[in-house]
């Protein structure tokens, strides 16, 4: 019991200072405790994740360079930040705090939201969001489940967090990613109701919500099993792909590979994905750099946040 009345005063501290507006002086006052224990009990809130707190950069710092890369490729909209690492994992997180306070700001009205719920950035975006301005009647997720279980309940657990930022049904897409064979996938989904209801949502997305993948295995995602495997990769390799987006490899001009393992994704199709309202993505660093200027060139992206050394690659190389 005290331990839940604890928890019930760091929420009510939160609620005051975030979102009444309160000084921690004040909250001291009405709530007849010490002001050194409304600080901690802030500090605790934000490391429990009750409380979120995102960086708000304001746009256009890097205006000339995301001007050229918006120039040299078929893209509405760049966003480029100062990362403060190299380190691949803290430039995931700043690239998601970027995304998250770009999304935070804007107003959409956007029915069907199609999510890559698998993308590490995308769910640590989700993770950094509050309740979203923008209104919509779906989540859809746009690739089955890929990686071993845990990653799995994370991909779900972020579906259902960003449906419930947005007022939002979630649609949830429980089939493996990559089946082995087309056979196997007509007789998956022929057996599964709401898997077919998933992918048919998938027609109407206004927001895509897109992963980016450069041709190798992400350390993250076991090859074979629900995904593809190392050959499968090595063979799109040679002929000539240099990244995937949503499973669909591509070329560095970003053309899709001929002849590729479409037959064996469970998920959002090429067709699909181009026909969506807005398609935006948030990527960077060294081993994707290739990958997303595919995207850029074969106009499979619309948006991207990504950190000034991959804009300066993209602006030209």
């Amino acid at each position: 019991m005290a331990d839940i009345d604890s928890q019930r005063l760091m929420i009510k501290v939160a609620r005051l200072y975030h979102t009444h507006g309160m000084r921690q002086t004040e909250i001291a006052e009405r709530l007849r405790i010490s002001q050194s224990r409304v600080s901690r009990l802030l500090t605790q809130a934000e490391e429990a994740s009750i409380v979120r707190t995102v960086v708000a950069v304001p746009q256009h710092i890097h205006a000339e360079l995301e001007e050229r890369v918006e120039k040299r490729f078929p893209v509405s909209e760049v966003h480029v930040i100062d990362a403060v690492s190299d380190d691949e994992a803290e430039l995931n997180r700043d690239l998601a705090h970027a995304m998250a306070a770009l999304l935070g700001e804007l107003v959409l009205e956007t029915p069907v939201i199609g999510f890559t719920s698998w993308s590490k950035t995308l769910r640590m975006t989700v993770d950094a969001l509050q309740p979203l301005r923008t209104r919509t009647q779906q989540v859809v997720e746009m690739l089955g489940d890929l990686g071993p279980p845990d990653l799995q309940h994370d991909a779900a657990r972020s579906t259902q967090r960003l449906a419930s930022l947005t007022g939002a049904q979630p649609v949830f897409l429980r089939t493996p990613g990559v089946v082995a064979t087309p056979e196997m996938k007509e007789l998956l989904l022929s057996r599964d109701l709401h898997a077919r209801q998933a992918l048919e949502a998938l027609n109407s997305v206004d927001l895509a919500l897109v992963g980016i993948g450069s041709c190798y295995i992400d350390p993250a995602l076991r090859p074979g099993d629900n995904f593809f495997t190392e050959e499968q990769f090595a063979a799109m390799r040679d002929r000539g792909a240099v990244g995937e987006v949503c499973l669909q490899f591509i070329d560095r001009n970003g053309r899709p590979i001929a002849d590729g393992f479409d037959d064996l994704v469970i998920g959002v199709t090429a067709d699909q994905l181009r026909a969506a309202g807005r398609r935006w993505a948030v990527a960077g660093g060294t081993r994707k750099h290739e990958a997303i200027r595919a995207a850029l060139a074969g106009g499979w992206i619309d948006m991207l946040v990504t950190d000034a050394v991959t804009a300066e690659h993209l602006a030209s190389g």
